[in-house]
């Protein structure tokens, strides 16, 4: 039986305005490791090939910018574009930050983001920063950051984007839906929400698979951390947040935001955090009707 033939997915991701938390979060995942992704067949005959990741690669400066513009001139339409952080856009763009230089010339992030993803064949928005603005875009925004969405909408870039949003993304969200992509291809409109997220992990309510449902349901509400009780009065986001966290739970299945005793603070949702905010005040009566009937 002859060698199969192993297919290089070519991947460039590149960091915006971004504390590194997602970045941190994926190379902490455990089922697969960070090292059967990168080294590894993730799906068999399918090997996703890292071009670009300014925090794990080895080289610096000239030589990995142009090995960066190297995989978009030579699989243009083929290459996956992960960004992860915000993207600023105030006044010259490039001051407040850049990808590396062309003509000894800083390159904005605006720049270097549209250039590449109008060219991939397709757009990973890791992290609420980069899907939606997450905490860069948080009042006062001196940089007017933006995420990735409105970006493409202002440029007219109408490559396929996927947002995995999360502060930060749990790593499960982002190589589960790399496998899946690698497996079946891109997500059809009708697998993804509203916002662009896969259903398979944002398709149901905190609310919905919390394991304090039963406290909410007779009423019964914590009036401080360390009690028992629905979380409700302490500001708890769940009723109005979808992810998966119940079910999948965080650090290799050991626990997650409320079973650690704190209310969700809905980091997934597009206005994280100014619309959420304050983090332990109790959400308004508008938003409690919409439990479990919100369209997706």
């Amino acid at each position: 039986m002859g060698n199969v033939k192993t297919s290089e997915i070519p991947v460039v991701w590149l960091q915006c305005a971004t504390c590194t938390g997602c970045s941190v979060s994926v190379l902490n995942s455990v089922s697969p490791t960070i090292k059967n992704v990168l080294v590894d067949e993730v799906i068999p005959g399918k090997h996703v090939n890292l071009r670009f990741q300014a925090t794990v690669m080895a080289g610096a400066g000239d030589t990995v910018i142009e090995e960066m513009k190297q995989t978009a001139r030579n699989k243009k339409g083929q290459y996956m574009l992960v960004i992860e952080g915000a993207i600023p856009t105030a006044g010259n763009a490039s001051d407040y930050g850049s990808i590396g230089e062309d003509d000894g010339k800083a390159v904005s992030m605006i720049d270097r983001v549209a250039s590449l993803g109008g060219d991939a064949l397709a757009v990973v928005a890791l992290g609420t920063c980069a899907a939606f603005g997450g905490i860069a875009a948080g009042s006062p925004n001196p940089a007017m950051c933006i995420g990735i969405s409105e970006l493409f909408k202002k440029h007219g870039i109408t490559t396929p984007l996927i947002n995995i949003p999360g502060c930060p993304p749990h790593p499960d969200w982002f190589v589960g839906t790399l496998a899946r992509i690698l497996l079946l291809g891109l997500p059809k409109p009708e697998e993804l929400d509203d916002h662009k997220r896969p259903k398979d992990f944002y398709g149901q309510l905190i609310h919905e698979n919390c394991p304090r449902r039963a406290y909410f349901d007779e009423g019964k509400f914590a009036k401080k951390f360390s009690d028992p009780g629905c979380l409700n009065e302490l500001g708890c986001k769940g009723p109005v947040t979808f992810a998966d966290c119940p079910l999948r739970l965080w650090n290799n299945g050991v626990n997650w935001c409320i079973g650690s005793g704190s209310p969700c603070i809905g980091c997934v949702e597009p206005g994280f955090p100014d619309l959420l905010a304050p983090f332990y005040q109790k959400l308004t009566g508008d938003a409690m009707p919409n439990i479990g009937s919100i369209s997706r």
